[in-house]
């Protein structure tokens, strides 16, 4: 066989892989599965079945990851991130936990573009398209959920820019990676956002350190009055913990940060998100109506994302952002 004829055969055999990905979305079912078995959509639910046993849950409403559960050293499947018990599932509300997605403004809006909008914007309660399999072999399984404003008038009518936002969420056997793509789709106009993954890590809250942030400027956001917040401070600590309540804003960290505990930790890349939040409310988190009692002792937020400032995105172009989460201790 030639390679041209390769060739050929390999593209008929990934557009029949591609027609058949597209079934669920054609058929209108609620439930579909992959040939392969590696990805399997239930009732707006997306469950991704790596072949050594890690798993990720993804829920449509919002395109927020829910859970990702990686074998520990004993081989049993351990939940890495946290979620509320009293989290909303049922999309009435965005969930509390997991990975939710902030688009186009994180906290207030403050963009004249944003005024119509609610805190941290819209990604994160609407409900988004199925797209594609992108990858389902033993080097992990991937797959691409669509926000298009195009085809929802609830956000046109609070948001006029032009935009397309693609997000593909890939599980491997040890890591989780999330990439945020946003492209302007107008043919003139600049469009300016921010853009956040707002991860819940499940870690001990006492015990929990994140580094490197030393010698970053950050924003204290528990500060009592605007003047404070609005400050810039210098991290002098070789290790933050949250120990007390957190809610700091670094700007143009180091893209890469360990977050570890006595008996675990995860590692997280980013790429094109410059700034890092580092959450956890303690005893604030009583105050949090979706949250039970003591949640804020199970988890810490470390979340990669452009929020000092604004990205300005040209006409036709597109702009990724992407986080890569790592088991680096059991």
């Amino acid at each position: 066989m030639s390679r041209h004829e390769a060739g050929s055969h390999a593209k008929g055999r990934a557009k029949r892989r591609c027609k058949k990905d597209q079934t669920w979305k054609q058929s209108g079912r609620k439930s579909w599965k992959s040939a392969k078995g590696g990805v399997e959509i239930n009732k707006g639910h997306i469950l991704l079945k790596h072949p050594k046993g890690s798993t990720v849950e993804i829920l449509l409403y919002g395109a927020t990851v829910i859970s990702w559960k990686v074998a520990d050293e004993s081989g049993q499947l351990k939940e890495r991130l946290f979620v509320s018990s009293k989290a909303f599932l049922d999309g009435s509300k965005p969930v509390r936990g997991g990975i939710p997605v902030v688009f186009p403004c994180f906290g207030a809006p403050t963009h004249p573009e944003h005024s119509k909008l609610s805190q941290h914007g819209f990604a994160r309660n609407e409900i988004w398209s199925f797209e594609k399999v992108v990858m389902d072999n033993e080097a992990g399984v991937s797959v691409r959920l669509v926000l298009d404003p195009t085809a929802n008038q609830k956000i046109a009518s609070i948001y006029t820019k032009s935009f397309r936002l693609t997000y593909v969420v890939t599980l491997a056997a040890h890591q989780l990676s999330t990439d945020l793509h946003v492209e302007n789709t107008s043919p003139s106009d600049i469009i300016e956002f921010q853009a956040l993954l707002h991860t819940y890590i499940r870690a001990p809250a006492d015990d929990v350190r994140v580094a490197p942030l030393q010698g970053l400027s950050y924003y204290d956001k528990t500060e009592a009055i605007d003047e404070a917040r609005a400050t810039p401070k210098t991290e002098t600590r070789s290790e933050v913990d949250v120990k007390k309540f957190t809610d700091s804003v670094y700007e143009n960290a180091p893209l890469k940060y360990k977050v570890t505990w006595s008996s675990g930790g995860i590692e997280v890349k980013a790429k094109e998100f410059k700034d890092v939040v580092v959450w956890n409310p303690q005893q604030e988190g009583l105050k949090i109506g979706d949250m039970e009692a003591d949640g804020w002792k199970h988890y810490v937020c470390v979340e990669p994302g452009y929020v000092r400032g604004f990205v300005a995105l040209e006409p036709q172009k597109t702009w990724i952002g992407q986080q890569v989460l790592t088991v680096i201790q059991d």
